[in-house]
């Protein structure tokens, strides 16, 4: 599962990192409140740690932009304040859960556990935009003129641009959700991988393509005719 972990302090951030690696999470430190919204607003997450007190937004900031986008990712919002008022604007701002610092590691991985359940029990199993269906089990997939089983990777790059039509999703942001920040991946795996979904969503004659725009990244967008 991914996370995304918006905490400004280094070595707390560095900390939590650890502990959640090491129980197979993948995550994604980010230390300021814009960072924290503009990686949110990809959608590629399971899950949201998002402290209050940021630099440049504050968390309930953050979490009110991201609800009012449409973003349904769920949010444990992290925080030194735990006066029930608090708490009380956090949750109407649309968070899903609220953690007070100091906290045992073994509660904050309980709420990330039950967090990330829920969104399972609550998440679509298919994706899907025009005539063109994702698979989020099988990771199929298909139009009604056939179907592919997609690897890991491509699955994780079609379901981002899925999630996002029409906007463009920056090379540097497949690196960093897919093949992670400590990669030696070279930046061109992103357009081979581009290339071949390119060709499997021309065979099963979808009714979307994938744009390129030089230099910068790419959008699923539908075919002009």
């Amino acid at each position: 599962m991914r996370l995304l972990l918006a905490e400004d302090e280094k070595d707390l951030s560095k900390a939590l990192c650890a502990i959640l690696k090491h129980n197979n999470y993948s995550v994604d430190p980010v230390y300021n409140g814009q960072d924290a919204l503009d990686y949110g607003l990809c959608e590629n997450y399971d899950g949201i740690i998002l402290d209050l007190m940021m630099p440049l937004k504050n968390g309930i900031e953050v979490l009110k932009e991201l609800r009012e986008k449409g973003v349904s990712t769920p949010v444990l919002i992290l925080t030194a304040k735990s006066d029930i008022e608090d708490r009380i604007v956090g949750l109407d701002a649309g968070a899903d859960d609220y953690l007070t610092k100091p906290f045992a590691m073994g509660e904050l991985l309980a709420r990330i556990r039950a967090m990330t359940r829920r969104k399972a029990e609550f998440s679509p199993n298919i994706l899907s935009i025009g005539n063109l269906s994702l698979n989020r089990e099988t990771f199929e997939l298909f139009t009604d003129s056939g179907s592919f089983r997609l690897g890991n990777k491509e699955f994780q790059m079609i379901e981002m641009l899925m999630n996002n039509p029409n906007r463009l999703i920056s090379t540097e942001q497949f690196m960093e959700r897919i093949w992670g920040y400590e990669t030696e991946a070279e930046i061109n795996v992103v357009w081979v991988y581009i290339s071949y979904l390119r060709k499997k969503l021309a065979t099963i004659n979808a009714d979307l393509e994938i744009k390129a725009t030089r230099g910068v990244g790419y959008t699923l967008e539908e075919i002009s005719k």
